[in-house]
């Protein structure tokens, strides 16, 4: 067969990607006829920069949920390779497709023969699992502790903020590279690491609804049990692997067995999502302290004290809702950075298996022979670029609303 022409390309790769269309319009729609009922959610489709930068993420956001467990949109396997179809350009035609197997590489293949849109696709869907989490979990971290620090102040701030002075020293490229290196692995310090940090969303969900519902303690109890049961069955089976909370060659501590661990997390991804985690929690914890530094010098604070309200019910129902604006911009920024760190690491082929799909190594790989083919680094750098541009404009639009409001 005769390889495609570029526009044949652009129409064969629109078609790929109908889902990713359809959801959009789904997601679209609704959101621009209710725009008014919607808060803050529903003000951003009045800021131009925000609603591009909401389109580019969610783009990527269904092309990764649908192309990756949906299967719905790659054309093959991003780790299978296929006879000459090693660094072929866009629109190349296999040589003798079996049946019912897609006859092109729609962006061309890489050094090794694989679907470079097929493993664009697939990387996608590993951001969109690694980075929005990983980000959770660090505000998580650093506003169960940056509350606390600005509040209350004294000793408690100034040991919290040594500690997390003391991370923020240490250059991030060095520290992931420290943490991700099969040295440190054997160990068993990134397992000791995901126990530690895995923890903070069970405490801070607990400690929200205690707070909130401490006057009625037949609500609070029966609740209370709940959240904790199904958080904590959620907790053990994140740091559970393969029947194991840490596994070293020297000694093994047992975790949930297999029956009831709802899933395993690969060694690699669970390395590079608790680096991650602790790269990010002392950032959010000096903007969460500085916040809270701030606004519990606020009248309407101040009316809670009198009322006789505990500590921990203003911090987390009276100060922090009054500092969601910048809190959601910074987990919009902060998601970028994170998939620019996981580019990073991926680039360096720390953490990640070497043949993972994920952006940064595909370029890794693609760069090597960048001079003779240039679309196995540029098609995953673009994606890459693209994803962070719109959670940059994301965020710009929900400062420029949030200021509004």
């Amino acid at each position: 067969m005769e390889p495609l022409t570029w526009g044949e390309i652009f129409l064969r790769v629109m078609q790929q990607l109908m889902p990713v269309w359809i959801a959009l319009i789904v997601v679209f729609a609704p959101s621009l006829a209710f725009k008014r009922r919607l808060g803050l959610y529903g003000k951003l489709f009045d800021s131009t920069i925000g609603m591009i930068g909401f389109a580019l993420v969610m783009f990527w956001v269904f092309a990764g949920v649908l192309g990756g467990p949906l299967d719905m949109i790659v054309t093959h396997d991003p780790l299978s390779q296929i006879s000459g179809m090693k660094n072929k350009p866009p629109g190349t035609a296999l040589r003798r497709p079996d049946e019912g197997q897609y006859a092109y590489f729609l962006l061309g293949g890489d050094n090794l023969a694989r679907d470079v849109f097929s493993r664009v696709i697939k990387g996608a869907w590993i951001v969109v699992q690694i980075a929005p989490l990983a980000t959770l979990f660090a505000f998580m971290v650093g506003i169960t502790l940056g509350l606390p620090a600005g509040y209350y102040g004294g000793r408690l701030d100034t040991v919290l903020s040594f500690l997390a002075n003391l991370i923020l020293a240490f250059p991030v490229i060095l520290l992931f590279y420290l943490l991700v290196t099969p040295e440190i692995v054997l160990t068993g310090i990134p397992n000791y690491m995901a126990l530690f940090l895995f923890i903070f969303p069970l405490v801070f969900a607990t400690i929200l609804l205690n707070s909130r519902y401490h006057t009625q303690p037949k609500l609070r109890t029966p609740l209370l049990a709940c959240v904790i049961g199904v958080l904590g069955w959620l907790y053990l089976s994140l740091v559970s692997t393969g029947g194991a909370v840490v596994a070293t060659p020297g000694y093994r501590i047992p975790g949930l067995p297999g029956a009831i661990d709802l899933f395993d997390i690969d060694p690699g991804i669970l390395v590079v999502f608790v680096s991650v985690v602790f790269v990010n929690s002392p950032t959010v914890f000096r903007i969460v302290r500085g916040l809270a530094m701030d606004i519990k010098t606020r009248d309407y604070v101040s009316a809670a004290q009198t009322r006789g309200e505990g500590p921990w019910y203003i911090m987390l129902w009276e100060i922090l809702p009054n500092a969601r604006g910048p809190l959601i911009v910074d987990f919009c920024l902060r998601i970028g950075y994170t998939t620019i760190l996981l580019g990073t690491l991926g680039f360096f082929g720390l953490g990640l298996a070497s043949e993972s799909p994920d952006w940064g190594t595909t370029i890794n790989s693609g760069r090597q022979l960048l001079r003779a083919y240039v679309h196995p680094a540029v098609v995953p750098a673009v994606a890459l670029m693209t994803m962070v541009l719109g959670l940059n404009l994301l965020a710009d639009g929900l400062r420029e609303e949030s200021l509004r409001d």
